[in-house]
This record gives C-alpha cells, sequence and structure tokens, in this order.
C-alpha cells in the first residue's frame, strides 16, 4: 500500500504518533518500532487502550540499531479512543 494514512485513521492512531509501521495484536493497534516485550507486556496486562506507539524511528528501537550509534531513549506511549496519550514505558 502507498497510503496507510486511511488505515491509521480507522485505527484511530492519533496523527501526532504515526509512524512508519501499523500493525494490530490482539485488537490492540501498534504504531512503528514497539519492543515485542513491550507488546507482550501489554496483552498480559489487557489495559483498556486502543493501543501503543513509538513515533518516530528513534535509534536503538526494534529495527532501527546503528552500529556505532548509541541508542536513543525513547518512550512507548499508550492511546485511548480520544487520542489522549499517556507513557506506558521508557527505554
Amino acid at each position: 500500500m502507498n497510503d496507510l494514512a486511511p488505515i491509521k485513521r480507522k485505527l484511530g492512531v492519533p496523527p501526532a504518533l504515526q509512524s512508519c509501521h501499523t500493525a494490530v495484536v490482539e485488537g490492540y493497534v501498534i504504531e512503528g518500532h514497539v519492543p515485542a516485550d513491550v507488546i507482550d507486556r501489554v496483552l498480559r496486562e489487557r489495559p483498556s487502550v486502543v493501543g501503543l506507539a513509538v513515533p518516530g524511528m528513534p535509534v536503538g528501537s526494534p529495527g532501527m540499531e546503528a552500529p556505532g550509534q548509541a541508542p536513543e531513549r525513547y518512550q512507548v506511549l499508550a492511546f485511548d479512543q480520544k487520542g489522549r496519550a499517556t507513557v506506558y514505558t521508557s527505554r
């Protein structure tokens, strides 16, 4: 697909949290480079959120490792149906 914007809109991903990848895992929207262990955690905890997002492509997030570059600190954000985001975890 060339234009994922309609899918992101349909799934309720807030524009400020949009990134390069979008998936749905057991009913949760996963946006961007969310670490697998964090996805496992949300599936265990089952919080009342629409999904998780890692906006942008921070160096050191899954798939964005860069030899010779220190990983960036970044946040995994949980978002609700109204588009409000809270920090789910920090890396």
